[in-house]
């Protein structure tokens, strides 16, 4: 089981597996009787990014599974966690070591933490960075709101648009306007480790 939201309980998340993201993103799109093309108007995203989503050819980025998440009207923790609940007064979530939904992309493996409580204001997420060069990204990402990082080992470079690129080492941290285009490079000989909580502005 989740956590008991309703009770506070403490348990270990039920998904022990990375997260299929396609297959439960097309199991709601058809549940609510919607063509692709309603879900891309709701999101913004073009019909053949979320086909080939939903076939597991592509992953999303961050910015884009919000995009998702928001069209679908529902929590990021919704998408991974389908026995999610929502967050209330007392409610407890703890995120065992190996236990987190999974959701990689070519650059980036998140780990998402609190996944079974869904309406939180504060989206956390531990993450393995595979980039190694600013070249890797087509582009950078941006999303409204704001983002905390902190690099718990490794080395890391910060590529924000419009600005010097900002070197972090093991223990730093920063916190910044995620509107702003971001995106972040492993500097050392391995992948970096680090956690990001993000903070998605509400209706």
């Amino acid at each position: 089981m989740t956590s008991d939201t309703r009770t506070g309980a403490l348990a270990p998340s039920a998904i022990q597996s990375p997260a299929k993201l396609g297959q439960r993103v097309r199991e709601i799109r058809k549940a609510r009787g919607w063509k692709l093309s309603d879900l891309a108007q709701r999101t913004g995203l073009a019909v053949s990014t979320i086909s080939k989503m939903e076939r597991n050819e592509i992953s999303l980025t961050y910015d884009r599974f919000m995009a998702l998440a928001q069209g679908l009207g529902l929590d990021v923790g919704e998408l991974f966690d389908a026995g999610a609940e929502g967050f209330q007064r007392g409610a407890v979530s703890v995120t065992r070591a190996g236990k987190a939904p999974l959701h990689e992309t070519r650059n980036y493996v998140y780990e998402m933490l609190g996944s079974d409580l869904a309406g939180k204001h504060m989206i956390p997420m531990a993450g393995t960075v595979r980039a190694h060069e600013r070249a890797d990204f087509a582009d950078f990402v941006s999303h409204p709101g704001e983002e905390f990082l902190m690099l718990l080992e490794g080395t890391l470079e910060v590529h924000i648009s419009g600005r010097e690129m900002i070197a972090l080492a093991a223990g730093d941290s920063m916190y910044f306007d995620s509107a702003m285009g971001h995106v972040y490079v492993s500097a050392g000989d391995r992948d970096a480790r680090i956690l990001v909580v993000c903070w998605k502005p509400g209706k």
